[in-house]
């Protein structure tokens, strides 16, 4: 195994949610919807515009994401997706742009550790944990 992502699950609205991802973390973006794809005429017409599959790409951090649920999806608080960061600046900045219309649990402060460490759940009530650690990059 060499790598793993994460895959996020909406309910309807996979391209507003990947468009802020892309907004807050840059990168490229790639949206495919159900009428774009083989399984569009096994599927009915309300959902030929959901995601059925995404992919944001922003260096080595992949996000994939689709409006494939189920029909009573529920957002859980047993993942967290976590970012790993190689300076304080981009820290501050992704933290503050996801932090919108979201709520913090955490703030960004530095930690007994010796890590600048935040955590928030997003406006679609996707939770994030924010890592930068100074120590670790100067041996880089």
């Amino acid at each position: 195994m060499t790598t793993i992502n994460s895959y996020l699950t909406f309910n309807g609205n996979c391209r507003e949610a990947m468009t802020f991802y892309k907004e807050c973390l840059g990168g490229e973006l790639v949206l495919q919807t159900v009428d774009e794809s083989p399984v569009s005429e096994q599927l009915p017409a309300q959902m030929k515009e959901c995601i059925l599959h995404s992919m944001l790409r922003s260096g080595d951090i992949i996000i994939m994401g689709s409006d494939m649920s189920p029909q009573n999806l529920i957002k859980g608080n047993a993942v967290s997706l976590m970012l790993n960061f190689s300076s304080e600046e981009e820290t501050r900045k992704a933290y503050s742009n996801l932090s919108k219309d979201g709520e913090t649990s955490q703030p960004l402060e530095m930690m007994f550790w010796g890590a600048l460490f935040g955590h928030l759940t997003d406006k679609f009530g996707n939770q994030w944990m924010f890592n930068f650690d100074p120590n670790q990059n100067q041996n880089n």
